[in-house]
């Protein structure tokens, strides 16, 4: 393996890791590791979700994209991502059917103005209120 891949990868991976943290602090209680709502849930659409509804997925999708760079099996490389892709083409609908549930149309209008896992190329700047 030429030495820039493994280089490339951790130069890919520090990003990730950052928008991991970055998405897990703003979620703050509202975080879990099931698809459920919880009493009391909010919907956030401030910090990074200002601009992407689901950037834990975009920071998970950043750091799986780099085993294959890391690793020289090059089937044990893309296994971790093609086993996210599968949990994430299987649980992003069915979490976003179930906010829009909860939220409604607040979270039909959050959907317009921001991208799933990335800021949409068209961003309008959102005005809070609050």
């Amino acid at each position: 393996m030429p030495f820039w891949m493994p280089a490339l990868a951790f130069i890919l991976l520090i990003p990730g890791i950052a928008l991991f943290r970055e998405s897990h602090v703003s979620l703050g209680r509202n975080w879990s590791t099931t698809t459920e709502l919880r009493d009391g849930h909010e919907l956030i659409t401030t910090g990074i979700y200002e601009h992407v509804r689901h950037p834990m997925y975009s920071s998970l999708w950043m750091i799986f994209a780099t085993t294959p760079l890391l690793i020289q099996n090059w089937i044990a490389g893309f296994a971790p991502v093609v086993g996210y892709a599968f949990l994430y083409f299987l649980r992003v609908p069915c979490e976003e059917e179930m906010m829009k549930e909860r939220f409604g149309e607040a979270y039909s209008e959050y959907m317009k103005h921001t991208g799933r896992l990335w800021p949409p190329m068209s961003a309008k700047k959102t005005v809070h209120t609050d």
